[in-house]
């Protein structure tokens, strides 16, 4: 992509000079048109958006999606901007249910639904040059009793979860989950774009451990990569988030970034919360990762354009305390 005449708050160099790139989503632009959004991120400096597929930007069950695609893909490259395609709009399937139908769904229909939305994300993904395509497993059913069918049942030969229990509904849901993503899996591999797995509070796939688990449930397959929230390092991982990003590194490939606190999952403005931000990005900078780096505040989307522009700022301001020669160097 060209350098975007737009930009005027470029990347700061000198001898502190690193090599992450800051993207913004628009799940905390949901109030701006889409081409206003591009513009505005154009407009602060940064290097791209994580794109959430939604009614209100880029809709991906519009009958004309494909032209609309071209059309946002011709707009990202005249910005210069790169993109990380996201799929955590709340009601894109369902105006009644938030993130419904998960890929855990007890309706087979309905986890159909789910996986031709991914399906779809992947090659609106490729249209675009999208760095990966972003998804997470859902919630356990409020009455998962169905997933106890001894048809359903788990692998027994299956390696065992570290945070494994002896509730066969769990151990169904598990399989459930891997067989849904495999058709997924196998888009994801013909178009060449990583699905990256989200770990994500209250979610039957929750933790890291939890990832690995469905890593090993799937036989590690290449398209398999891995979203790395900070934030949610923060609210429950053992690990601090600068170790959950060394720990990660192999299979990172997409990375979400805002403030939070130990022990509540609330996505907050930087300095809001009690995240130590230059060794992250410190640990980020080591591991040579060089996709999109993308602010995550869905919730403020009312002020969005305002915690945007403070956004940026911040992480450069922290990318500049990385010691001069972390980048590139191994975690």
């Amino acid at each position: 992509m060209t350098p975007s005449p737009h930009r005027t708050n470029p990347r700061p160099q000198g001898t502190n000079a690193h090599p992450l790139r800051f993207g913004y989503g628009t799940n905390g632009l949901a109030d701006l048109r889409l081409d206003d959004a591009l513009a505005l991120l154009a407009d602060l400096g940064y290097d791209g958006v994580g794109l959430t597929l939604d009614h209100m930007h880029l809709d991906p069950l519009a009958p004309d999606v494909a032209a609309r695609t071209r059309k946002v893909a011709r707009r990202l490259d005249t910005l210069g901007l790169g993109v990380t395609v996201e799929t955590g709009a709340r009601y894109v399937l369902d105006p009644r249910r938030k993130h419904g139908p998960s890929l855990l769904d007890p309706d087979p229909a309905d986890r159909a639904r789910r996986v031709d939305l991914l399906i779809r994300a992947v090659r609106i993904a490729a249209d675009l040059g999208a760095h990966a395509v972003h998804c997470f497993s859902g919630v356990l059913p409020a009455d998962p009793t169905h997933l106890a069918d001894p048809a359903h049942l788990a692998d027994p030969a299956a390696p065992a979860h570290p945070a494994a229990t002896a509730d066969p509904a769990e151990d169904s849901a598990w399989k459930r989950l891997a067989e849904t993503l495999t058709p997924v899996l196998d888009a994801a591999t013909h178009a060449g774009v990583p699905l990256a797995v989200e770990p994500e509070p209250g979610h039957l796939l929750a933790t890291l451990a939890d990832f690995h688990h469905l890593r090993r449930i799937l036989g590690d397959p290449p398209a398999l990569g891995l979203t790395l929230d900070i934030g949610h390092c923060q609210c429950l991982e053992p690990l601090s988030p600068a170790d959950c990003v060394r720990a990660a590194a192999p299979w990172l490939r997409h990375v979400q970034i805002e403030d939070m606190r130990r022990g509540h999952h609330e996505h907050l403005p930087f300095g809001d919360g009690e995240i130590d931000f230059p060794p992250v990005l410190e640990a980020l900078a080591a591991t040579g990762y060089q996709a999109l780096t993308v602010v995550e505040l869905p919730r403020h989307s009312h002020a969005g354009p305002h915690f945007a522009a403070q956004s940026l700022p911040f992480l450069h301001r922290a990318a500049r305390a990385i010691p001069a020669g972390a980048e590139g160097s191994t975690p």
